[in-house]
């Protein structure tokens, strides 16, 4: 069965138990395309936005392909959508990206380490290594008790092999990095990033809704904070879940259920932005776990081999009055022929308007 089938009925069964987290009427917010990227960049997984000169930051996730044809890039656009320049990374595969302090922090997660160059980089800036994650012990989170309607309950136990899958990032006012760690369900520190040297990681948040036995199998992925910083949001894309964490000592808690493949997250004038890339659409979430809005369906792939509309959706960024949008198109199955993305020769960003901002209800 196709991915994308599999993932409506998924989603569909989902949302008949999950009544409170959906709005019955929310819009779905049209999306046009931002820019084309370059014949020889595949697989834009993260993004930001230098809000004062409107400058995009692309990171790729470039492993699909055998190791030796890998071409994982740093892309920096201009607010137009024209490429600037090119930073080439190899078969290191990138995840999170983040502008801070007139630098772009970067994600290797390939390397397993955090790595920086200045924002106005070019394709022979330095490369610097801020911090490297390593093996938790133990390596895999502790088990996640389900309460059964009939009054039983399961438990379900994680495995890892110990390799920390960097993924998300968000800085907060104080210059304290949050890094998220897909597979050891964990959510790292490190303070004053941008200047530490050496730098120290530590484990802020370790939880089993951090990890996940889904389809997809990466667990804690972006994240972001809200206005006052009282809350740490962190979707888990295997779950399809928004997660939320009081700070800095509060418990996990679950906000929303049912949105499959929760990956970017992004907080904007209240809303929470989410990446659903197993649906093809960013959801857009209030602070009470009610959808808002949609943005983005996939409309197929055109006849350059590009997305036409969203296909799985990675991360997103405001620039302006408008969001930007990462088409990954990342195939993810074994089998051939089963997923729209194995079209894909030509990769995208897209963007839509936003939405004046929902009042609170």
């Amino acid at each position: 069965m196709r991915r994308h089938l599999l993932a409506l009925v998924i989603a569909i069964a989902a949302l008949s138990i999950a009544g409170p987290t959906v709005a019955a009427d929310a819009g779905r917010l049209p999306v046009a395309p931002f820019a084309t990227l370059p014949a020889d960049v595949r697989h834009p997984e993260s993004l930001d936005v230098d809000l004062a000169t409107g400058e995009v930051y692309v990171g790729t996730f470039d492993a699909r392909a055998p190791e030796s044809a890998r071409n994982n890039q740093l892309l920096r656009l201009a607010a137009d959508g024209r490429v600037l320049a090119q930073r080439r990374f190899g078969p290191t595969p990138l995840t999170g990206v983040a502008f801070h302090d007139g630098h772009v922090y970067v994600l290797n997660f390939g390397a397993s380490k955090l790595q920086r160059l200045p924002a106005r980089f070019d394709a022979d800036s330095a490369i610097e290594d801020v911090a490297t994650f390593a093996a938790l012990s133990p390596t895999a989170p502790p088990a996640r008790r389900i309460d059964n309607p009939d009054g039983s309950h399961d438990m379900i136990t994680f495995g890892s092999q110990g390799f920390p899958a960097i993924n998300g990032l968000v800085f907060d006012r104080a210059g304290t990095l949050y890094v998220s760690d897909s597979f050891q369900g964990a959510v790292y520190r490190i303070a004053n990033a941008a200047t530490c040297r050496p730098c120290k990681v530590d484990v802020f948040a370790r939880d089993p809704l951090l990890a996940t036995t889904g389809a997809l199998p990466f667990g804690a992925n972006g994240m972001a904070f809200n206005a006052d910083q009282s809350i740490l949001y962190i979707n888990n894309a295997g779950d399809g879940r928004v997660l939320r964490k009081r700070m800095p000592d509060g418990a996990i808690e679950v906000l929303a259920d049912s949105v499959y493949g929760a990956d970017g997250l992004l907080f904007h004038e209240g809303l929470l932005w989410v990446s659903a890339n197993q649906i093809d659409t960013l959801v857009a979430l209030d602070e009470r776990g009610r959808v808002r809005h949609r943005a983005g369906d996939f409309l197929g792939v055109d006849g350059q081999g590009a997305p036409r509309g969203l296909l799985f959706p990675a991360a997103s960024a405001v620039q302006g009055l408008r969001m930007i949008v990462a088409n990954l198109a990342l195939p993810l199955s074994a089998a051939t022929g089963d997923e729209w993305e194995e079209d894909v020769t030509r990769w995208n960003l897209m963007q839509f308007d936003l939405p004046d901002p929902s009042p609170a209800h």
